[in-house]
């Protein structure tokens, strides 16, 4: 199993070197096609390759200065290429200059940025602005729940991760939050855990400690005279 993942991985690692090379050679002969730059820098952040995406990208920057609606796009990319690299700040800071017309998509990410750096009442805050303007897109929802999580509001959580697996009954993560929620309410919780382990058995297993402590907790609030 270990081989073939990182046979897969390797293989993914070649193809994305490929476009790279790809996408270089395609700016070299159209230099105004700012699309291709806005590809290369999504394929070196796949690549992890950080610092190179954020100077292409603040070089393309200053190339499509003249134009709005690329400018903007571009930013968009440069928040997802900090985002990426858990530079929350900068993130925030890309996200927050949008316009209307990608308003939601960065309302989403500015959630995102602040629950990854942990301000999960901020997150939240933002997630309900961009569930507002896509209401039933399911990232946006995960979102919204993972911070109600987060925050411990398990009722409003529950009803947000049930709303989301009606629109996607196989989503692993969702499945297993769900079961975490449904533990701490005091409802049945093993069928959720039983999906979560069949849909997505990575995010099952990275979920164990989590687990851990909300039995913890549960079994401390059912017998609180226990330590």
């Amino acid at each position: 199993m270990t081989d073939k993942n990182n046979n897969g991985r390797e293989q993914d690692k070649q193809r994305s070197e490929q476009l790279v090379h790809e996408l270089v050679q395609k700016i070299t002969l159209e230099p105004g096609n700012s699309e291709a730059y806005y590809e290369l820098a999504t394929v070196l952040v796949d690549l992890n390759s950080y610092a190179q995406a954020e100077e292409l990208l603040m070089k393309a920057l200053g190339l499509f200065q003249a134009q709005p609606k690329v400018v903007e796009r571009l930013h968009y990319g440069l928040g997802n290429v900090y985002y990426a690299a858990q530079d929350y700040g900068k993130a925030i800071a890309e996200f927050d200059q949008l316009s209307q017309d990608l308003k939601a998509a960065g309302y989403l990410m500015v959630a995102q940025s602040y629950m990854g750096s942990g301000d999960h009442k901020r997150a939240l805050a933002f997630a309900l602005t961009a569930l507002a303007n896509q209401p039933e897109d399911p990232a946006t929802l995960q979102v919204v729940a993972g911070n109600l999580l987060a925050v411990g509001n398990m009722a409003q959580a529950a009803t947000y991760y049930d709303q989301l697996l009606q629109l996607q009954p196989t989503n692993g993560a969702a499945n297993f939050d769900r079961g975490l929620v449904a533990m701490v309410q005091g409802e049945a919780y093993n069928h959720y855990f039983t999906l979560a382990k069949q849909q997505d058995p990575s995010y099952f297993e990275k979920g164990q400690k989590r687990l851990a402590d909300i039995e913890k907790f549960v079994q401390t609030q059912r017998h609180p005279d226990k330590e």
